[in-house]
């Protein structure tokens, strides 16, 4: 058996539902060889400023819709690299030869010092593969929630959402900070100005969607979904707030101070206040409006 330990300490979460991708992709990051490049690495993959979301009923697995492959590019932007396997819905044909990659890429991974981040280990969240146990044929795992468990090596990739996503560090390229830097700003416009695939509204655009559900559709039933996004999207915003603040961008980390505080804001009302009446639902609305007129002068400094 062999087995890293990681932990979630020292990983920023200002709300508690840092999103899993990001907070899993960090810890690993950290408690690695590559930790030099744990500070910038959810903004410099784009992750802090990405939204998704859903206009029906806010749905949480919204936040996790996209091209899965893409990741690798994302990631290796921060200046690392990375090896990635997946298997997507309709692709039954391929599903034992992507599992049994997947865990030769664990395997090498693990054995190289350097944990991995699987899709689904944590209950329809991402999750770190922390070591594998070849004589029981299983995988050690830590989840989103810091518990430890196992899976059997047959079951990865077809768990609560039977979807195949696992990414890993490789190695490391030479790119200078100023490079990450104006590759992380093109990044962050691509996706606030929509240029990323997803079905659901996304960057900018989930603004409005999300106005939109906070004053005509919000009601008790939907009150923990909004609670999601709002924990999700505000401690994300604390990384791109603290990424421009690093890189010496002050009117990038000024407006980005401004989004992460008003998303925070509206936050801290939904986990204090009765949503469902309008005087509280105006509130949300204007801060998110705050928060979305600051991100959209961000997105027209970081293009000029």
């Amino acid at each position: 058996m062999k087995k890293i330990e990681i932990t979630f300490d020292g990983i920023t979460d200002t709300t508690g539902y840092l999103f899993s991708l990001a907070k899993c992709f960090a810890a690993v990051v950290k408690d690695s060889e590559y930790k030099d490049y744990f500070e910038d690495i959810i903004a410099a993959s784009g992750f802090a400023f990405r939204m998704w979301a859903d206009g029906k009923e806010l749905c949480p697995s919204a936040t996790s819709i996209w091209d899965f492959k893409s990741q690798k590019q994302w990631f290796e932007n921060s200046g690392l690299l990375c090896d990635y396997v997946e298997r997507l819905w309709g692709e039954d044909a391929v599903e034992e030869e992507r599992r049994l990659a997947a865990i030769c890429l664990i395997q090498k991974s693990i054995d190289n010092g350097t944990a991995v981040v699987a899709w689904d280990i944590s209950g329809c969240e991402w999750g770190i593969i922390i070591g594998y146990d070849e004589e029981n044929q299983s995988l050690l795992t830590l989840k989103i929630n810091g518990n430890q468990d196992s899976i059997p090596y047959d079951k990865l990739g077809k768990l609560d959402i039977p979807i195949l996503s696992v990414v890993s560090i490789c190695g490391k390229q030479e790119k200078s900070a100023e490079k990450v830097l104006s590759d992380t700003k093109k990044l962050a416009v691509a996706h606030l100005k929509g240029e990323e695939w997803c079905d659901n509204a996304k960057g900018l655009e989930a603004y409005d969607t999300m106005i939109e559900f906070v004053l005509h559709k919000l009601s008790d039933d939907s009150a923990w979904n909004l609670e999601y996004y709002l924990g999700t999207y505000a401690a994300l915003k604390w990384y791109a707030w603290k990424f421009f603040e690093k890189y010496q961008e002050k009117e990038l980390a000024t407006l980005y101070q401004a989004v992460y505080e008003a998303w925070k804001a509206a936050f801290e009302i939904k986990c204090t206040q009765d949503v469902t009446g309008q005087e509280v639902k105006q509130q949300l609305a204007s801060l998110l409006a705050k928060a979305k007129n600051a991100e959209r002068e961000a997105v027209g400094l970081m293009e000029a």
